[in-house]
């Protein structure tokens, strides 16, 4: 087994066979700094059509870096030597709306009729931030970061509608403004938080109990900033109910072969 710091120079292609060979299940915060990071839904295809036109009436929380072919594993785009049924660290098995298993491998479960969606992940401008300065607490903590259902609506789209998921990060009110423009600049990974310092107003009350992830520490002069998120589709799917999705376990994302600075505005 890898210790967290040889995982943490690994290369992407690396760290994929680490997780496909079963040898690494944890959280990808900080892992492969500079590469981009990615969610995933995988539907059958007679929903996929209805889900994608949902992810382009909701770009903020679901910008879209690549969809499969009907049936494959493999991608075109953001990544090669991929197995999309081993590379994520865990995944989510849903069975009518409800979460039934937590895997490691998905390889069992795959259907010729799959479509896999691969949705940015913040995780991805979390090394952008750094860059700049700018503390990271989940990653300083060595914890998932605290993710939160809010009371955002999303744009419907055939059966899909819910309400928008959120991560945080405590900033020094002082940095707040190098934040927004730093993830401003990368809109395909979620891009300019939706809301700072008020988590009331989106229908956040606690945020020592976030509804995925883990607490992270606010210290005094820090506000939480909030950013789109794409554990977004799950909350969607518990209100869709559909009979079979399989999702990835927020914060286990794929990481791919393409740099961040591949994803900023010119």
């Amino acid at each position: 087994m890898e210790t967290s710091e040889d995982l943490t120079q690994l290369t992407p292609v690396a760290l994929r066979h680490l997780i496909r060979s079963g040898n690494f299940s944890g959280q990808t915060s900080g892992l492969a700094a500079g590469y981009t990071q990615a969610n995933l839904v995988i539907l059958p295809k007679d929903l996929a059509y209805d889900f994608l036109l949902f992810t382009q009436r909701n770009p903020r929380p679901c910008p879209v870096l690549e969809v499969s072919d009907t049936g494959s594993r493999k991608l075109h785009q953001m990544a090669t030597d991929i197995d999309l049924a081993n590379d994520f660290p865990k995944y989510w098995i849903y069975r009518h709306g409800q979460l039934d298993e937590e895997v490691t491998s998905v390889e069992s479960f795959w259907r010729p009729d799959f479509v896999s969606f691969l949705i940015g992940c913040s995780f991805s401008f979390e090394s952008e931030l750094i860059a700049a300065g700018i503390e990271v607490r989940n990653i300083t903590e060595k914890v998932n970061v605290p993710m939160y259902n809010t009371t955002i609506p999303l744009q419907s789209a055939g059966p899909f509608h819910g309400n928008m998921v959120v991560s945080m990060r405590p900033i020094p009110e002082d940095q707040v403004i190098k934040a927004v423009q730093v993830t401003a600049a990368m809109p395909k990974v979620h891009g300019a938080p939706i809301q700072i310092g008020n988590p009331a107003h989106i229908g956040i009350h606690d945020l020592a109990h976030p509804d995925y992830g883990d607490p992270v520490t606010i210290k005094d002069g820090e506000l939480p900033v909030f950013w789109p998120c794409g554990v977004t589709p799950q909350n969607v799917i518990m209100q869709v109910k559909p009979d079979f999705v399989i999702t990835h376990a927020p914060g286990h994302m794929l990481v791919t072969d393409v740099k961040n600075t591949s994803l900023k505005y010119a």
